[in-house]
């Protein structure tokens, strides 16, 4: 029971309100209790001074305390209380109740109820009704006030309490939904959501936990979309390996060169996309090696223009390099930079028509170097370009057996930029072209 947080926390703010209640009730009750003695010590009121007038003044006119104990009877009736008088020898010298006369004051007696003075000299003290302990209507005042604290403080804990459960109930019920929310997705359930009501911690937990449930079931769409495609890229090559071993065991074809050369592209075509999945792998895992050193980027580029001008003349497409002759060096591993040009460049290749171009420029820019690819091919419809970068993402669904791609080259250029703390970016125009930048770090002088 003491597991749950509702109970938990009534039992702390119980606490603390008995606590505060508590100290206040003890702290008012001394306070109170010592003014009161003060007050009643200091006389109370003007009674105090004509009481200890009249007794001041038979001591002036009997010169002495001769006498007094007819002022003694009288006060007694007036008061209705024990009258005492002790001298300044604290020696009793009128009693009311006529038992103490001639004895000395006693130290457990109260405080004077007044003091007699005459010519500027105390000659004696008044004492009031009881001799040992409060009187009756003190003690029935401070007993009245410590049953009005003790009531008070009850009502206070009553009051907490409620406002405690209801509170405490407000409180409690989002954090139950969100556990059983939580509970619902440990089960499999990844569109679980919960409702956002309020904008305080408990809101924000609430908001935190809805983009945690749907970054989990986008990650979870991810792989089984990746699994899914990863199965059909090597379905194809794999049915046509087994396709022409099946039709040579069976005599169906000879095992000639034509046989042998079909049987080596279909190979490298799977040793493409296991070498790219195994080289994404790492990249999203940080376990990539970059051998990283300052490197002129102007040749990079030329050796991967260089690498796909055949191509490119072949099918009527002109490579065009913008770059300026003082090109800062960038601090990157030659070999995955020239990847990600090489990947750009196939991307744009397979997308431009006869007669486009391809245009490969950089420029300084801060820290770094913007460098583009721009192809005045087909473009990209705005539906698909926020998912050009996603692994096997393709958006004519078609394969290129000609390059062994299938929708893992731009994934992998986004992975290899990040490894260098670079960005990278795509904008398109459909039926105008698309352009694709990324940046490099600047080599720092040594």
């Amino acid at each position: 029971m003491l597991r749950s947080l509702r109970v938990r926390l009534l039992l702390a703010i119980i606490l603390v309100v008995l606590v505060a209640v508590s100290v206040t009730a003890i702290v008012a009750r001394q306070r109170t209790t010592g003014e009161f003695q003060r007050y009643v010590e200091s006389g109370g009121n003007s009674a105090n001074r004509r009481f200890a007038f009249v007794l001041a003044r038979s001591y002036a006119v009997n010169q002495g305390w001769s006498g007094i104990q007819a002022e003694v009877d009288r006060l007694a009736q007036i008061t209705g209380e024990r009258v005492v008088v002790a001298d300044q020898r604290d020696r009793v010298v009128g009693d009311s109740e006529e038992t103490l006369i001639g004895q000395p004051v006693r130290s457990n007696w109260p405080p004077p109820f007044a003091i007699m003075v005459a010519g500027n000299s105390r000659v004696g003290s008044l004492y009031l009704g009881p001799l040992t302990g409060p009187r009756e209507a003190d003690a029935a005042f401070v007993s009245a006030l410590n049953r009005s604290l003790l009531l008070s403080a009850l009502l206070a804990g009553l009051a907490a309490v409620a406002v405690t459960l209801v509170l405490s109930g407000r409180i409690v019920e989002p954090v139950q939904r969100l556990t059983a929310a939580a509970r619902r997705m440990e089960k499999g359930d990844l569109s679980t959501r919960v409702s956002v009501q309020t904008d305080d911690e408990i809101g924000q937990l609430a908001h935190a936990f809805n983009a945690m449930a749907g970054s989990l079931g986008k990650q979870e769409q991810l792989r089984r979309n990746m699994v899914n495609d990863v199965a059909h890229e090597l379905r194809t090559p794999l049915t046509n390996l087994r396709g022409y071993l099946e039709a040579a065991r069976d005599g169906l074809v000879g095992t000639d060169a034509a046989l042998v050369d079909n049987l080596y592209d279909e190979t490298m075509l799977l040793s493409r996309l296991v070498a790219d999945l195994q080289e994404l792998a790492q990249a999203e895992a940080g376990r990539l090696t970059l051998m990283r050193e300052p490197t002129a980027l102007t040749g990079l580029v030329e050796q991967a223009v260089g690498m796909l001008r055949p191509q490119a003349e072949a099918k009527g497409v002109t490579l065009i390099t913008d770059l300026p002759t003082d090109l800062p060096a960038v601090d990157v591993d030659r070999a995955r930079v020239g990847q990600v040009l090489r990947n750009l460049l196939q991307n744009a290749l397979a997308h431009t028509p006869a007669d486009g171009v391809i245009t490969v420029a950089a420029r300084p820019a801060e820290q770094s170097v913007l460098v583009s690819v721009h192809d005045t091919g087909s473009g990209i419809a705005p539906e698909h370009l926020p998912y050009v970068f996603d692994r096997f993402y393709r958006a004519d669904r078609l394969h290129t057996s000609q390059t062994g791609r299938a929708g893992l080259g731009l994934a992998i250029v986004k992975q290899l930029v990040q490894a260098h703390g670079g960005v990278v970016n795509a904008v398109s125009e459909t039926g105008r072209g698309s352009t694709f930048t990324f940046t490099l770090p600047i080599a720092q002088p040594v």
